[in-house]
């Protein structure tokens, strides 16, 4: 199976960091605490220092999550920007996947809000200076309850201004409508909780006729569990008429979000994550981003994508550079960390071989991101370290994109009842937060690490040895993949594959076992040598590369030794 990897000499390695929360100092932790009482990142915090260590980790691009302006409780109202209803906010800053304008930057992010566009431009150039690369979030699928652009260039029309709202669908509105009835805030709300109180907080929030909810809820009435903060965007598709597609002439939202990819793109920023994609139909991904493409070529698109069955239509037809690998892969992976009754190599034999075949090296792989549970949390696996070996395999299986979050690289556990988001294994993205683990390593903007303990430097030393390795290795960015399969002493817990070139051999052994250590001899198959520039008697003197240790040389007839921990890795270059 081909693993190359188009367009670079080194495999990508993404970054993800909440910008409200990576440069926050603040230690105070109140729940539900506002702005002031538990601090806020800022555009200006992610200094020369912090980048220049995120690209001494190994780090390409970096994901700036919770840009774009978005629906707060925050009041802003004295810069000229309305206030948000909370009834409709989740979390007292507000989640960065509820748009409330599309050509803004988040004024929590500023030192001086007026001045937010021109500290995000800094940013992005500072970004640049140090050989990094920019992402941000496109969140194509909804947007606030309270959107309202402000900012918008001249000529520029709002989301839902020239919509026919007695109609439930019309391919020429921007919105769906339940016509006749008024959206009815869910039961269990309690905006900001017990502590907040506004004159806005009032249960209820003004919308007749109601608009469809961002996840498919036609209804006036979503539930507190639905993303009712958010309305539904209509790409054409009549989704109470058997989805029927409308899509000649072009829907309004095509071109309203085409010029808002053009817009930031203009911002020099190097790539989009698409925030659920899939939800977004393929045909529009078709359209728009080969014009974004024309207008800046080399621009990244990452699609957050959760359907095995739709990934190639969503390489192929829809043009995306990567995917989530997320449902395989990293399920997958979660089970063998946890060690459940279920966990078994073959999941991982399975995205290789079948799920991902031929297409592997765009797939992003990951074990973090503001989605999911921190490893380190007592929900996922208590101890960072146990996830080494299934993130040597997020990182060598295929020349696709590695990807971390924040705090991840310092065992972050993601403890805390923040507001909205609960005690739930994860960072907040909802609430004022600062991140502990994380903020030892920042060491108040030193990011030295000086605070860290020794076993956090070294768990952090590991992940920058991985990620620089995998990074420059022509084998990991570009080489071919072959799984050894029916080794001795091998089991359900252990997986070994290895990756070429006609430059670079590296054999990679995992063992996800907690209690058995590793200690066997691998065989490599006659059928393999050939390619591998290797005879059965050729003499071979594998090093370790994660750790620089030698093993003595020897006959590829007698096998390679191979000595893995429990919980442990290894990479060998042979």
């Amino acid at each position: 199976m081909s693993s190359s990897s188009a367009g670079s000499d080194r495999k990508v390695v993404v970054y993800q960091m909440l910008v409200r929360l990576f440069g926050n100092q603040n230690s105070t932790n109140k729940h539900y605490g506002s702005l002031q009482e538990n601090g806020c990142g800022k555009f200006s915090d992610i200094s020369d220092k912090a980048l220049d260590e995120l690209k001494k980790l190994g780090v390409s691009h970096v994901w700036y999550t919770g840009v774009i302006e978005h629906a707060t409780m925050t009041d802003y109202s004295a810069y000229g920007i309305k206030n948000d209803d909370p009834d409709v906010v989740k979390g007292r800053a507000g989640s960065p996947y509820a748009i409330k304008d599309y050509y803004d930057v988040d004024p929590d992010l500023a030192v001086n809000v007026k001045d937010r566009m021109k500290e995000f431009g800094d940013l992005v150039a500072r970004t640049h200076k140090h050989q990094l690369k920019v992402l941000i979030d496109f969140v194509p699928n909804h947007v606030a309850r309270t959107y309202h652009s402000d900012a918008r260039p001249a000529g520029v029309k709002d989301f839902g201004e020239e919509d026919n709202k007695a109609k439930a669908f019309d391919p020429r509105n921007d919105f769906y409508y339940i016509p006749g009835k008024s959206f009815t805030v869910p039961k269990g709300v309690n905006a900001g909780g017990d502590g907040f109180s506004t004159q806005l907080k009032d249960g209820r929030f003004n919308e007749r006729p109601a608009k469809a909810t961002g996840n498919n809820v036609f209804a006036a009435d979503p539930s507190v569990n639905d993303w009712f903060e958010t309305i539904k965007l209509n790409y054409g598709v009549d989704y109470q008429n058997g989805e029927k597609k409308h899509f000649d002439p072009i829907p309004p939202v095509w071109e309203k979000m085409r010029d808002i990819l053009l817009f930031w793109a203009s911002k020099d920023v190097d790539g989009f994550r698409c925030d659920v994609a899939e939800m977004v139909p393929v045909e529009f991904w078709h359209w728009v981003i080969p014009q974004v493409k024309e207008k800046k070529p080399g621009i990244v698109f990452l699609a957050e994508a959760y359907d095995p069955k739709q990934y190639r239509k969503y390489l192929t037809t829809g043009k995306f550079d990567y995917l989530y690998d997320k449902v395989g892969l990293y399920d997958g992976l979660k089970r063998l960390i946890r060690n459940e009754p279920k966990a078994d190599v073959r999941d991982i034999s399975y995205v290789a071989g079948v799920e991902s075949k031929n297409f592997s090296s765009r797939m992003l792989r990951f074990l973090e991101n503001h989605d999911e549970e921190r490893i380190a949390s007592s929900g996922f696996a208590g101890n960072p370290w146990l996830a080494v070996p299934a993130m040597v395999v997020s990182a060598t299986l295929s020349g696709g994109p590695v990807m971390i979050y924040f705090g991840q690289e310092v065992g972050e556990p993601g403890k805390g009842n923040e507001g909205f988001g609960t005690e739930d294994n994860r960072t907040t993205i909802f609430d004022y937060w600062g991140v502990p683990e994380h903020q030892k390593w920042m060491n108040k903007g030193a990011f030295d690490g000086a605070l860290l303990s020794e076993d956090q430097k070294k768990l952090r030393s590991f992940y920058s040895a991985l990620l620089n390795f995998s990074a420059s290795s022509e084998a990991v960015h570009k080489g071919k993949f072959f799984e050894l399969n029916n080794q001795k002493g091998f089991n359900k817990k252990t997986y070994a594959y290895l990756r070429y070139t006609t430059k670079e051999r590296l054999l990679i052994v995992v063992n996800f076992d907690r209690k058995k250590q590793l200690k066997t001899k691998l065989v490599i198959p006659q059928q393999v040598l050939p390619a591998l520039k290797l005879k059965a008697d050729s003499d071979v003197e594998p090093i370790q590369v994660l750790t620089g240790e030698k093993v003595s040389a020897v006959k590829l007839t007698e096998g390679i030794p191979v000595d893995v921990l429990p919980s442990g890795a290894a990479i060998y270059k042979f």
